[in-house]
């Protein structure tokens, strides 16, 4: 490998380098010495030190002969500017002194007036300071008398203004005076003043709420008598357009076209909410809004806690209902104009305790109280109470369900003392046919009752003087249940719940009124009655309570469709209906007692040696006063069958008896063939009376009689025939003729009677081994 070339260091290439690090650039005013770096390095790498000294040095010596060069031909121009200087620094020197002389004179003259320029400067300053200190006197002066003014201002009540005030000392820029102690001691008494406007503030707003609470009774009077008129204008209004007749007060038809504001009473007492608007403005700028609105609400608590007395007094209702009325139209206006201050449900909350407070109030004032009137007083005053507050929007469901527990008790009440009046009417009453003789008193009468429109047709058309059919005690009823449906209603109205409820316990109290106290009074008056028309009276006022019934249903059930109502269901028919079977069994009674009376003059001879063509004369009499009597009642044709049926059926029944009880120990053919004539005597009547129909009645005699008659015991222990033939004859009782009538012939002397006696035995033996349960 050849030997590495050593490079050669030249003039011209040393120069070039220093030029790269500007030592040789005139143009160039710093120094490149960073390249000067690599240049040595790379000396020392080839070992070239010595050789480049040399070529280093060669190049300053010949910078060295240029410098000579140029010295040499510019050597007399700088001799000429030497002495050209040396004659300048001699007119500088010169001009030196003279500065100096003139600086010392200018300085001695110069120290003067720098001695009065600083006496000058210090009076200014003194001057400076006096203005300072009264410009913060002033200052401090005028904050004083802010101070002092927040004080007068909180005395007239301008607290607003007042508090302003601190906030604009607070707020002040900073000046000198913002550094005295006084200021920082006014600043620091700042909370202390706010303190005290609050105070001041508070104390207002507890005598506003005083003076509130001293107007809201005429608040609720005239809310009340607002309420009064709107009613009655909303009335006049219905009457007049049969389509508004189930919109009631403060429904949405009646809302629409009840164009007077809310706030009229408010306006019309000029209540002045100020105060409260003020309290809200500063407490709201004091960042406490939440400490004025507790203390608000603690405070209208205890206000609310303190209308309602324990116990309450009811003549006191009507006033307590006024507080309680202004209270709430206050706590209203209250909600809707101060915005987040007042919440729904805070006065709901006082609302509900103040509701159930005088709901249980009201139920302890009447607990012992007996006077329907009272329980309508306090509705009337509650409902007024209910549809005053529904206008400011305030929920009433717990107040209605109040109200209509009272309309409960109030019900049993009026039903008790209507129950009372019922029966007295009943009780009283001479069972007489009613008599008008007016055609005025006429109509009245029919105004009140209830009939079926044919009878009220007719009896329209009648003349008078008339007698109605029914007496005073159904007119008096129907009059009374008239009373008591309008009073019964009265209670319910302006009440918009619980139609369903209302019917219902109407339909109940009339059931149970004309049931247990009309119907039932009837039914006791019947034993204590035995006067047979006063009995066909009763049945007749039954009827015509019964059907009175459906009209007064019908007509009830279309009144209060046409308010919303429910369906009137009267079930006390079915008790009328009973009442009067009892009364036609009553006179069933009467007229058997009478015919007792007729049996008692019979005067049979049991054992007559012949037979009677004629009938008993009894009898003549008896038919003449049943027929009398019975056709002489003013009932149905139907009740007067059944009164015929039952006193034919108990002629029977006794002449049967005679034939086959114990009272008559014997007889014979004959006496029973006189019986068969006065059986045929009062058939024969019977048919003449046209009452053919009754001699059915007397089937089972006929048949009896005709068997022993007939001497046809024989046929009647045949199976066949007595089925057909004798199904109406027992065999009990034909026994027991047979035995009386073989008694008789075993008492007789002749062989012949004996004889036939024997027979009879026998047959009452063999008719009583046919049924032995029957002949025990």
């Amino acid at each position: 490998m050849p030997p590495r070339r050593r490079p050669q260091f030249t003039q011209e290439s040393v120069e070039q380098q220093l030029q790269q690090i500007h030592l040789l650039d005139q143009s160039s005013s710093s120094e490149n010495l960073e390249q000067l770096g690599p240049i040595i390095k790379q000396i020392y790498t080839n070992r070239q030190q010595d050789a480049y000294l040399r070529t280093l040095q060669a190049l300053i010596d010949s910078k060295d002969t240029e410098i000579e060069k140029i010295c040499g031909d510019n050597y007399q121009d700088f001799i000429s500017s030497a002495s050209t200087l040396f004659t300048v620094k001699s007119y500088t020197h010169n001009l030196r002194e003279k500065i100096d002389t003139l600086d010392s004179s200018v300085s001695q003259i110069g120290h003067g007036l720098a001695e009065k320029k600083r006496a000058l400067l210090q009076s200014r300053k003194t001057a400076t300071n006096l203005d300072e200190a009264i410009d913060s006197l002033q200052a401090s002066l005028r904050i004083l008398d802010v101070v002092d003014r927040v004080g007068e201002m909180v005395k007239e009540g301008k607290y607003w203004s007042a508090l302003r005030s601190l906030e604009d000392i607070q707020r002040m820029p900073q000046s000198s005076l913002s550094q005295t102690p006084l200021f920082q001691h006014i600043l620091t008494s700042l909370p202390s003043l706010r303190g005290q406007i609050k105070v001041s503030v508070t104390a207002s707003t507890k005598q506003w709420l005083l003076e509130i609470r001293n107007l809201t009774g005429d608040v609720g009077r005239l809310a009340l008598e607002a309420m009064e008129n709107r009613t009655r204008r909303w009335r006049s209004r219905r009457e007049k357009d049969s389509m508004l007749r189930l919109n009631r007060v403060g429904s949405a038809v009646e809302t629409v076209s009840y164009e007077t504001t809310d706030d009229m009473v408010l306006e019309a007492l000029e209540v002045d909410f100020k105060p409260l608007y003020q309290s809200i403005h500063i407490y709201t700028t004091l960042d406490s809004l939440d400490e004025l609105r507790k203390s608000y609400q603690a405070d209208r608590k205890a206000q609310s806690d303190l209308i309602l007395p324990v116990p309450l007094q009811l003549s006191s209702l009507g006033p307590l209902t006024e507080q309680i009325i202004g209270f709430f139209i206050i706590e209203s206006h209250v909600l809707q104009t101060t915005g987040s201050f007042r919440s729904k449900a805070e006065v709901e909350e006082l609302w509900e305790a103040i509701s159930m407070r005088l709901s249980e109030a009201v139920d302890g004032a009447l607990q012992n109280e007996t006077d329907p009137d009272s329980y309508l007083r306090v509705k009337e005053t509650l409902i007024a109470f209910i549809l005053t507050l529904e206008a400011y929007q305030y929920s009433t469901a717990s107040l209605h369900a109040s109200v209509f527990r009272l309309f409960e008790k109030y019900a049993t009440l009026l039903e008790r003392q209507f129950s009372k009046r019922f029966k007295d009417i009943v009780v009283q009453d001479d069972y007489q046919p009613m008599h008008v003789d007016k055609p005025t008193e006429k109509e009245a009468v029919l105004k009140v009752v209830w009939l079926s429109s044919a009878e009220h047709a007719e009896l329209s058309s009648a003349s008078t003087p008339l007698n109605f059919p029914w007496s005073q005690s159904f007119y008096l009823c129907c009059e009374d249940i008239r009373d008591f449906v309008e009073r019964f209603y009265q209670f319910i109205e302006g009440i918009s719940q619980h139609h369903r409820n209302v019917d219902e316990l109407l339909s109940k109290s009339l059931d149970t009124i004309l049931s247990d106290h009309v119907s039932g009074s009837y039914a006791g008056n019947l034993m204590k009655t035995s006067a047979l028309s006063q009995v066909a009276q009763i049945i007749t006022n039954l009827q015509h309570f019964e059907v009175g019934c459906a009209e007064l249903e019908r007509s009830l059930t279309t009144l209060r469709s046409a308010l919303r109502g429910g369906t009137i269901r009267l079930t006390v028919a079915t008790s009328f209906s009973k009442t009067q079977s009892r009364a036609a069994a009553r006179i069933t009674s009467l007229i058997n007692s009478k015919l007792d009376d007729f049996f008692g003059l019979s005067e049979y001879d049991w054992t007559p040696a012949t037979r009677e063509d004629a009938p008993s004369m009894y009898l003549y009499e008896l038919v003449n006063w049943l027929t009398t009597v019975v056709d002489s009642l003013q009932i149905r044709d139907s009740f007067k069958d059944e009164a015929y049926r039952g006193a034919t059926t108990y002629i029977a029944q006794c002449l049967m008896e005679f034939l086959t009880e114990r009272n008559v120990a014997m007889m014979n053919e004959n006496a029973i063939a006189n019986i068969v004539v006065d059986v045929n005597f009062l058939e024969e009547q019977f048919r003449n009376a046209g009452r053919a129909n009754l001699v059915s009645l007397f089937a089972e005699l006929r048949s009896t009689t005709s068997i022993v008659l007939s001497d046809s015991v024989a046929e009647y222990l045949v199976p066949s025939l007595r089925q057909t033939t004798f199904a109406n004859v027992k065999p009990k009782k034909l026994t027991a003729l047979l035995e009386k009538l073989a008694r008789y012939g075993g008492n007789c002397r002749d062989q012949l009677s004996r004889e036939k006696g024997e027979k009879r035995r026998k047959e009452a033996d063999a008719v009583g081994r046919l049924f032995p349960g029957e002949s025990r």
